[in-house]
């Protein structure tokens, strides 16, 4: 959207319809705006990565939250904000555009006026329990909204391999996976093991005591013995989306 903003603006400079010192006034706010000195939103992001500005909610007040958002969909046709409470979402829910749509599993917040018709083939999500299905879908609807079809495989931990095995055709006609898992996060290195698609290991912070709040996982996917796997952070679902969104982009322009 601020792509097709700044042309229309030069060609109504170019056609006279609009003064250099107005159109100048305009593009004032396009390297960041300064709102209200608790933020500056980049809104040239969009231009340079091909996503607008995302708003992690965690750590900012309702009202910040709120101003950031309906700052960022003026400009922009997507807005995401991660890390929404329930209690934050109740707060500010009728301060938000219409179009929000508030996803309690993985606490996003999505506003999605594109006009993507025919989403990007290839990237799949796999978890090892249900219980790390919220930092799944955090990385499965951020690559969505990124212009992506998700398949979800979920619960296909290392305890039971026969239902990783049974998904083998699916995972190995994928081009990028992402796999979250908390306990001793093993799952990464199996899968890895079955394909040659990148993996996107995200530890999640799942598991008793000796788990460490996913600090377990983390170490055993950094020190996985497959090939082609990289590691983002600790129940970080919005990273491996974009990642993976974004080597999904690169292998489908080939």
């Amino acid at each position: 959207m601020e792509e097709e903003r700044i042309r229309k603006l030069l060609s109504e400079v170019q056609n006279g319809q609009l003064s250099i010192d107005t159109a100048f006034q305009q593009l004032r706010s396009l390297p960041y705006e300064n709102v209200a000195d608790f933020a500056r939103l980049d809104h040239h992001r969009a231009i340079r990565t091909g996503f607008p500005e995302v708003i992690l909610a965690e750590g900012k007040t309702p009202d910040q939250v709120a101003t950031i958002y309906n700052r960022l969909s003026t400009k922009n046709d997507r807005v995401l904000a991660t890390r929404v409470s329930p209690e934050m979402y109740t707060t500010i829910r009728d301060l938000l555009p219409p179009e929000t749509v508030y996803h309690p599993m993985p606490r996003l917040l999505i506003l999605d006026r594109s006009d993507v018709t025919i989403r990007k083939e290839g990237i799949v999500v796999a978890t090892g329990g249900t219980a790390d299905m919220p930092v799944a879908e955090e990385a499965a609807m951020t690559a969505e909204l990124m212009g992506n079809r998700v398949i979800r495989l979920y619960d296909v931990g290392v305890a039971g391999l026969h239902r990783l095995l049974d998904q083998a055709g699916t995972l190995q006609s994928a081009r990028v996976i992402v796999v979250a898992a908390g306990m001793e996060g093993a799952l990464a290195s199996v899968v890895a093991g079955l394909v040659s698609a990148p993996v996107i290991a995200v530890p999640t912070s799942i598991g008793y005591g000796a788990s460490f709040h996913g600090l377990a996982a983390l170490l055993s996917m950094l020190n996985s013995c497959a090939n082609g796997v990289a590691v983002v952070n600790i129940d970080n679902g919005f990273g491996a989306g974009t990642l993976a969104a974004m080597i999904n982009r690169l292998g489908s322009a080939g």
